[in-house]
């Protein structure tokens, strides 16, 4: 689904540019009701155009003001330019069908909302109620639709369509071009690109159900292999952010997990056709790096994982999470002994018992290092409270607040941590492993050993992410009271302006008398909106309203902890295979959940079970693949053939397979899959051929899928897993090369 800006036809020329074969269906009692349409929107597009664009301008012109005022004309100018882009993408393709109804009203629906000069509606945006129907009547439940039409578009020209009568009425039967859905089938079977397609025209009733559904609590969509999951995902993203007012989300609130970067790429495109461009996007270790880099740790986002599978186990559980909070505790224990604090007016002892008051005084929630400012506050208001009224109260505090033994003596007792010091004395301190997760076995320590405290896997990255986010920025205090500083100078010095200005015997321009107001000297002083962080806008280490998380059946409890403690609302959108989990995933989505802190009564599950990505030839050969390892796997019927069996060859034939592959066809995206690191023939140069291990290969979809070596992903359930979800990529053929001297055949 590649960008392009579509031609908009001329007043008197045609949307259709149907090939020879489907003259059939451009007969003017089919297609002229429609031409008229059309024509009505491109005026109304042209129009919005221009308008947009002088709103733009102006909006560019106006200044940009303080605080909230800065936050809404920046909005306004991303809002203004999304939309645009998306009318200058599309022009005319940005319909994408219409329904009749029985009452004769024809609705067409579009990716946006589009009215005339006169108000009435041309288009309905795809996201509201209005436009449901068009998605979800079905021949059991026409939801009062008669017919409906859907569009296949190139170039900013309809090549095609396909029209589904939903009523038993010969008139309405006749005024539409029924096929059997061949339209369908015929743009299921295109040629990939390397970016995953526009779909938005042909999304299914179940999957538009799924889409619609409500953002409370976590709901689970399982499906196998091309059910449509990502494309529930993806549509289910715009469509929550377009019901924002309903759903509590805001723009850039929403976040979007994929499996890895390939997969991000892969989607790249999709989101954007659908009018969204600020949904942001990360992998799971994406999203700890983002936090671990804002400390001065980055460069984390590529770790290798973890060679030892128990090692990872280990690191991956909620118990090895919650041993971060025991090695923090463990550096929070308040001083045994007491201690004399001289001043210039009074000696002070501060005693064991106001030591453990301060440090009970830290809120809940206050990060570690940050929590000094509370501490130290605390322990001043106990001796202020011993000095009595015989001292002066602020001199007192100055000098207590900033006495040197005092501070050593804090920071000794409740030293300044980062996390990676904190995670890397877990792995080279036997003992303190042993303090803060004593269930672990001696030959469990003895396995988390190594020798260097910084060799990182992929399997810390939620450790880290956890440690970073209980001890918070070790120079947060230092940094909060440096800009109380700077702001109270700043302040200083606008009253001094003020004070001057009102003062000045020349005032030529009467601004005097407006400074003596009481609201503009606030409004000039206040300077508490610049450089807010608060005004900043939504970034990988903040929060979100929703979270939804493709292929969620590979995340580890670890990594599950990390999403919801950036979903405090619990709102998540789960999609994934337990079929096609590389690890054992012998419970249900419930159970794992509730595992992590999501209560059962708060996840709900929908399934998908038709495949309308993988012919039913590749399939047939994959479902044995996987049921030998789990005969209850949910193995989704294709609904159309390719005509192409499965070949199979040797190794030696990888070069000839793909030269032959990429001589017969002119378009699409081949892929040979094979162990991580196998050593591969030689192939042809072309940026049409990829060559990635299964686990890279999960959510994409190829055109010829070319699997090397199958044997060599191993035995059990991953390599079974892997097998599977390298077959299953295929769109169109699959090749197995094998290791023996066997000439290529098909099964």
């Amino acid at each position: 689904m590649g960008a392009h800006t579509s031609a908009m036809p001329c007043q008197n020329a045609s949307a259709f540019a149907l090939p020879d074969h489907l003259a059939h269906k451009t007969d003017p009692d089919l297609i002229g009701a429609d031409d008229h349409h059309f024509a009505a929107i491109s005026h109304a597009l042209a129009d919005k155009v221009s308008a947009l664009s002088a709103r733009l301008d102006r909006r560019r012109r106006d200044p940009a003001g303080r605080g909230a005022q800065t936050i809404d004309r920046d909005a306004d100018i991303r809002r203004l330019v999304a939309v645009l882009t998306t009318l200058r993408r599309f022009g005319l393709d940005v319909c994408i069908g219409h329904f009749a109804t029985a009452g004769g009203e024809r609705v067409y629906v579009g990716r946006i909302g589009l009215l005339d000069a006169a108000g009435t509606p041309l288009l309905v945006d795809w996201r509201t109620p209005a436009a449901e129907p068009f998605f979800a009547a079905t021949l059991a439940d026409p939801r009062g639709v008669t017919y409906r039409r859907r569009y296949r578009w190139s170039g900013g020209r309809i090549v095609d369509y396909w029209d589904e009568v939903l009523c038993d009425d010969d008139e309405v039967a006749a005024r539409t071009s029924l096929d059997d859905q061949s339209a369908f089938v015929a743009s299921l079977s295109g040629a990939r690109t390397g970016r995953m397609r526009d779909v938005l025209s042909t999304i299914r009733s179940d999957q538009d159900a799924i889409i619609r559904a409500g953002a409370r609590g976590a709901l689970v969509v399982e499906g196998g292999p091309g059910t449509g999951k990502t494309v529930v995902a993806l549509h289910r993203a715009a469509y929550l952010l377009h019901e924002q007012s309903r759903s509590g989300l805001s723009r850039g609130n929403l976040l979007l997990v994929g499996p890895h970067r390939p997969y991000l790429d892969y989607v790249a495109d999709v989101l954007p056709a659908l009018g969204e461009h600020s949904v942001q996007t990360a992998t799971v270790a994406d999203l700890a790096a983002a936090g671990l880099d804002g400390i001065g740790l980055g460069g984390l986002a590529d770790l290798a994982d973890e060679t030892d599978s128990e090692v990872a186990r280990l690191k991956s559980t909620v118990e090895m999470v919650e041993a971060i909070e025991a090695g923090v505790r463990f550096y929070e224990q308040p001083p045994e002994e007491s201690m004399l604090v001289q001043t210039e007016w009074v000696d002070l002892r501060i005693t064991r018992a106001d030591w453990a008051e301060a440090f009970a005084a830290v809120e809940d929630g206050t990060p570690h290092n940050e929590a000094h400012t509370q501490i130290r506050e605390t322990l001043v208001e106990v001796l202020l409270e011993k000095a009595g009224d015989e001292v002066p109260t602020d001199h007192l505090r100055a000098e207590l607040l900033t006495d040197p033994e005092l501070r050593r003596t804090l920071y000794r007792a409740w030293p300044m941590l980062r996390p990676e010091e904190l995670v890397g004395d877990l792995w080279t301190v036997p003992a303190y492993l042993r303090l803060c997760a004593p269930w672990l076995s001696t030959e469990q320590i003895r396995l988390l050993q190594r020798p260097g405290p910084q060799a990182w896997t992929s399997a810390d990255l939620p450790l880290l992410d956890a440690a970073r986010l209980r001890l918070g920025d070790p120079e947060h205090a230092r940094l909060a009271q440096r800009r109380k500083a700077e702001r109270a100078a700043e302040l200083e010095r606008r009253r001094m302006v003020i004070d001057e200005v009102i003062a000045a015997n020349d005032d030529p321009e009467g601004v005097a008398p407006m400074l003596r107001h009481r609201d503009l000297q606030e409004a000039l002083l206040d300077p508490s909106t610049e450089d807010d962080p608060a005004v900043a806008g939504p970034r990988l280490t903040g929060t979100f309203g929703h979270i939804i998380v493709d292929e969620a059946q590979e995340l580890t409890d670890a990594q599950w902890l990390m999403l919801l403690r950036r979903c405090p609302s619990g709102s998540l959108t789960v999609v994934g295979d337990r079929a096609q989990s590389r690890r054992n995933f012998d419970e249900s989505w419930a159970e794992r959940l509730h595992r992590v802190g999501l209560s059962p009564g708060r996840v709900s599950q929908v399934g998908l079970s038709i495949n309308y990505r993988t012919p039913s030839e590749v399939m047939d050969a994959a479902a044995p693949v996987i049921r030998s390892v789990r005969p209850d796997a949910n193995v989704p019927e294709s609904v159309r053939s390719s005509g192409v069996p499965v070949e199979c060859g040797r190794i030696d034939d990888l070069s000839v397979v793909i030269a032959d592959w990429l001589a017969e066809h002119s378009e699409g995206v081949a892929c040979v899959i094979s162990a991580p690191g196998a050593a591969l023939p030689d192939i042809p140069a072309s940026d049409r051929v990829r060559s990635l291990s299964p686990a890279d290969a999960k959510g994409l979809e190829f055109d010829l899928v070319v699997l090397v070596d199958p044997e060599s992903l191993g035995s059990g359930v991953t390599g079974a897993v892997d097998r599977y979800v390298a077959m299953t990529r295929a769109t169109q053929q699959l090749v197995v090369l094998n290791s023996e001297r066997a000439d290529r055949s098909t099964t």
